[in-house]
């Protein structure tokens, strides 16, 4: 077994996957090994991904971010939430807002409440005791870590922002701990004799780069993982049937909402993320359904300001490598798979790759034990992720096209089926440890499409009818005067730049 010490990380494409990795290992690694990111002005990005999930707070904090700073460069705004409009069925809405609903209690969650509420005469939505989709529809937002002069959570955040600046700042920020940055395209890759791992690079300048662990980067490419290695890929297309993306950027407008818009149409939907310089749009959709024309269409018809380019097409499978690690090479990014960015999670899933290989990061050579272990992390976490994606087409009750009564007929992985009957039986809903997304997430996107439990937990009968009532009043009443209390979206965001 080899065990020379790990002592160089070679990180091929840069992009918003490549300059993340590169920072990360940077800032927790950087005194003990060198990195090297290898890049190619010559190749573009896909360069769609605008929106976040709140887990990049604690990546930012974790690499010591000023938020100031960071908003300025990449021209950010903050994400409360998804809205879903036209999913449940047309003319209908409802956001997947980020943080709690209402107040949590021990052993039983708060819909229960609502739910027994609703049974006794209660008109409001549930989204009524959300801070979250408050603020968000009243284009509210500060940091707010707690309910003032109670013990419930205050706004969980994420942001928009311009990829292509991410990256550029991430670059800076690598370059400044140590990172090199080489330029250039691959022409040749050497393998070493006996195990067949990745020795180095022959770039087409003549110029060579080895390394003892590499990092596949190169996006829809997978250079290393599957060009080189030839992993792989399980294809989720009879789960997920968009195959095809159309991306192009418009004139901002105003208000600056504080919230990424998913709007469903005839054959996939469509998204519109607001920043400080401009708007990004995009539609997903399946090819069976649509011609690239029928998206154009539908795309340019609904912007909400002048296109500022020509749409961008984007074909794409849906799916993961067999294994995102294979010999020294770990795929991160979009060579390890790829989901629609429906809940804003590919910069999440870049994100815990780099954090689960700094974990997993190998001492005196690559261990096989370590390797699976990484691999089967990363299988459970993104499969999760798929079903939660895999809900919002399944659970929709729109007849009116071939895709979307196709979606609802569709058979679905037996774990995904059987978390959406509990809840429909019994109104609960379990996360295991190692979930991405929350109970409440989960309760949100069911409820906001049409899934009324038929029960409700018994702990919700053990409140009197005029105790529930004053616990719905309080936290309705809690709610409204938060948000009244904050400033305006974009007060805080230019505000704060003119201090």
């Amino acid at each position: 077994m080899d065990e020379r010490i790990i002592k160089n990380l070679v990180i091929l494409g840069g992009g918003t996957a490549g300059w993340m990795t590169a920072a990360l290992m940077a800032k927790v690694l950087g005194k003990s090994i060198g990195i090297t990111l290898v890049e190619s002005d010559k190749i573009g990005t896909v360069g769609v991904g605008e929106a976040t999930i709140p887990p990049i707070i604690n990546f930012n904090q974790a690499l010591g971010l000023n938020e100031q700073e960071f908003l300025q460069a990449t021209k950010g705004t903050i994400k409360l939430g998804i809205q879903f409009e036209d999913w449940y069925r047309r003319g209908e809405s409802y956001m997947h807002a980020f943080g709690t609903v209402g107040k949590n209690f021990p052993f039983c969650d708060f819909h229960h409440f609502w739910r027994r509420s609703k049974l006794g005469g209660n008109d409001s939505s549930y989204w009524d005791y959300s801070l979250n989709y408050q603020a968000a529809i009243h284009n509210k937002f500060a940091p707010l870590a707690q309910i003032k002069g109670t013990n419930l959570p205050g706004l969980s955040y994420a942001y928009h922002f311009d990829a292509g600046l991410y990256a550029k700042f991430l670059r800076q920020y690598s370059e400044g701990k140590g990172v090199k940055r080489i330029e250039g395209t691959v022409q040749d890759i050497t393998l070493r004799s006996g195990d067949g791992f990745v020795e180095s690079l022959l770039l087409e300048n003549g110029a060579t780069v080895a390394g003892d662990l590499f990092v596949d980067c190169t996006g829809m490419a997978a250079l290393l993982i599957d060009k080189t290695l030839g992993v792989e890929f399980e294809e989720w297309s009879k789960w997920l049937p968009c195959d095809r993306a159309m991306a192009v950027p418009s004139a901002g407008s105003r208000p600056l909402v504080p919230y990424t818009r998913s709007i469903a149409h005839a054959a996939g939907w469509q998204w519109r993320i607001p920043l400080q310089h401009r708007t990004g749009n995009g539609i997903v959709y399946s090819s069976r359904h649509w011609s690239d024309d029928d998206a154009r269409e539908v795309l340019m018809s609904n912007l909400d300001g002048a296109p500022l380019a020509e749409p961008k097409l984007i074909p794409f499978r849906t799916g993961r490598r067999a294994r995102q690690w294979e010999k020294n090479v770990v795929s991160i990014g979009l060579s390890s798979g790829f989901l629609e960015p429906l809940e804003s999670t590919s910069i999440h899933l870049i994100q815990s790759a780099a954090t689960r290989l700094i974990k997993s990061f190998p001492h005196r050579g690559v261990k096989p034990e370590e390797v699976a272990e990484f691999n089967r992390q990363s299988r459970v976490e993104i499969e999760r992720i798929r079903d939660f994606i895999i809900l919002h087409y399944k659970v929709n009750q729109r007849r009116d096209s071939d895709f979307w009564r196709d979606c609802e007929e569709m058979e679905i992985p037996a774990a995904l089926a059987d978390k959406i009957e509990l809840f429909r039986r019994t109104g609960k809903v379990f996360r295991n440890y190692d979930d991405l997304f929350t109970e409440a997430a989960w309760q949100q996107v069911m409820i906001g499409q049409g899934i009324f439990p038929e029960d409700h937990h018994s702990i919700a009968d053990s409140l009197s009818e005029p105790q529930l009532e004053d616990l719905m009043h309080s936290l309705k009443t809690l709610v409204d005067g938060s948000v009244k209390s904050l400033p305006d979206h974009e007060q805080f965001l230019f505000g704060q730049k003119s201090r």
